[in-house]
């Protein structure tokens, strides 16, 4: 097959950029809900944010729990080719994110950890409208 052309790569890069991404959203989630409750950051209490972050790992869970790998890692694959003909840069962050251990490690991990946000919801409850100041009060 070759090597991908250069448009091929920068898909492959935007993609890994993404996943990259969304690896930092979730694991800034993961530090700043508890932290900034504690710390009175009224952020880490508002819904969208939450809920994002909630369903970025829910998707993050369900494919562990069917087996699967993520749909990026999958993508960035097709995409790229053979990861040894990436680019340094591109083998360098793989290799940050791609541990060498058995998948059942990583889906025990994301499992536990979907469970834990999920915890969070009720450790770190949401802001109501009535809680915030929003109804009745301006």
């Amino acid at each position: 097959m070759g090597e991908p052309s250069s448009e091929r790569w920068v898909l492959g890069e935007v993609i890994l950029a993404a996943h990259v991404a969304i690896i930092g959203f979730n694991l800034f989630g993961l530090v700043a809900i508890p932290l900034g409750a504690w710390r009175g950051w009224r952020f880490v209490r508002r819904r969208v944010w939450r809920l994002l972050h909630l369903g970025s790992f829910a998707v993050v869970a369900l494919q562990a729990i069917l087996g699967r790998a993520c749909f990026l890692t999958d993508w960035e694959a097709d995409v790229v080719g053979d990861p040894l003909h990436a680019p340094l840069i591109m083998r360098w962050v793989n290799a940050v994110i791609f541990w060498p251990l058995p998948m059942w490690v990583f889906d025990a991990v994301y499992v536990a950890l979907f469970v834990y946000v999920v915890a969070l919801l009720w450790l770190v409850p949401l802001h109501t409208a009535a809680r915030a100041g929003v109804a009745g009060r301006h």
